[in-house]
């Protein structure tokens, strides 16, 4: 697969989005330039959603509400593995509820296998995905 939409993935890419990978985020911070950091992601292909769970004071959450006064924060996550790889590109808002907080920590527990301690300063960084890359 060389790009596609997001709900019409083949099934070794979804596979791929559940297998234990580590992932990089990309944002923009205001002068332009891009902050690549590491991050879990996890994938709900029949939304159209990608969620991270981080911390609210987080550099990736102040340049995805700073984009988000500007129209909109364009993010892009991505992981590899040898030759293959997947990015996914979206809009990215942050979340605070603690339902859908609640409920991206379970999602991240069940890719990643094991629940993250408690934390109170956690949000949920949630793409909506409009793009998808790559070769799995």
């Amino acid at each position: 697969m060389a790009t596609g939409d997001v709900l019409d993935l083949t099934s070794d890419y979804l596979a791929f989005w559940r297998e234990y990978h580590l992932c990089t985020l990309t944002t923009l911070r205001q002068d332009g330039s891009p902050h690549v950091v590491p991050v879990g992601v996890t994938l709900d292909p029949g939304e159209g959603i990608a969620r991270i769970i981080t911390n609210k004071g987080s550099r990736k959450v102040a340049n995805i509400v700073e984009s988000a006064r500007e129209g909109g924060a364009r993010v892009a996550v991505c992981q590899v593995d040898r030759g293959r790889w997947a990015t996914l590109e979206g809009v990215a808002r942050v979340r605070t509820e603690p339902d859908v907080v609640e409920d991206a920590v379970r999602r991240y527990a069940e890719r990643y296998g094991r629940m993250p301690g408690p934390n109170p300063d956690r949000v949920v960084i949630e793409i909506a995905v409009s793009r998808a890359l790559g070769r799995a």
